[in-house]
């Protein structure tokens, strides 16, 4: 007879996520500042294939970020969501599963029209909060990646490791004052280091 039994408290993996930020880590930066139509999605180099593999290894993944093109008027909110979808479906040809996707494109400073704060516009915690909540993610045992400190204070504030990328603005904005335990030349090779650290992943 073959019997089944269900691990015992405290032995299962913690689930963990992995929060990547949009422009300038997962996506290359446009020579103009912003993503003005799916033409313009550039991934990194190396990423699809680590977030797959990232994936295939039990993390889930989170899309984040501020799309300050839609914030400022530069974009209107219908075309976002084609690029959003196509970068979307990019990934999903390439086999990877993006669990949810937080971009925030509401700013409480801006036109009347996005004139809306949110709990997922960096540097707040509502992205982690939320995927702890639905998924069950373990923030203690999750990774935000990202180029500009609002996305990486978002994830300390919530508990999470932080790997900043020297693509994009390579942490250079300024606007929050922010350590980094990882510091690394891309997006995949950011995955690629904080996933063989199993002394802080686990």
């Amino acid at each position: 007879m073959h019997l089944n039994f269900a691990p015992l408290p405290g032995t299962q993996q913690a689930r963990r996520g992995l929060f990547i930020d949009h422009t300038g880590t997962l996506l290359e930066t446009p020579e103009n500042g912003f993503l003005a139509s799916p033409e313009d999605l550039v991934f990194s180099p190396g990423a699809l294939d680590s977030l797959f593999h990232a994936g295939q290894n039990g993390w889930n993944i989170y899309i984040i970020g501020n799309e300050h093109a839609v914030q400022a008027d530069l974009i209107t909110r219908e075309a976002w969501e084609e690029i959003h979808a196509a970068m979307i479906e990019t990934m999903r040809t390439h086999g990877v599963t993006v669990t949810r996707s937080y971009i925030c494109i509401d700013h409480p400073d801006e036109s009347e029209l996005n004139k809306r704060d949110s709990v997922y516009r960096l540097p707040n915690t509502g992205a982690m909060y939320h995927a702890a909540q639905s998924e069950g993610i373990s923030l203690p045992c999750s990774w935000v990646v990202g180029d500009h400190t609002e996305d990486l204070v978002a994830g300390w504030r919530a508990g999470c490791h932080m790997a900043g990328v020297r693509t994009g603005l390579a942490l250079s904005d300024g606007t929050l004052h922010v350590e980094p335990e990882i510091m690394a030349e891309n997006l995949s090779a950011a995955i690629r280091e904080l996933t063989a650290d199993l002394t802080i992943t686990h």
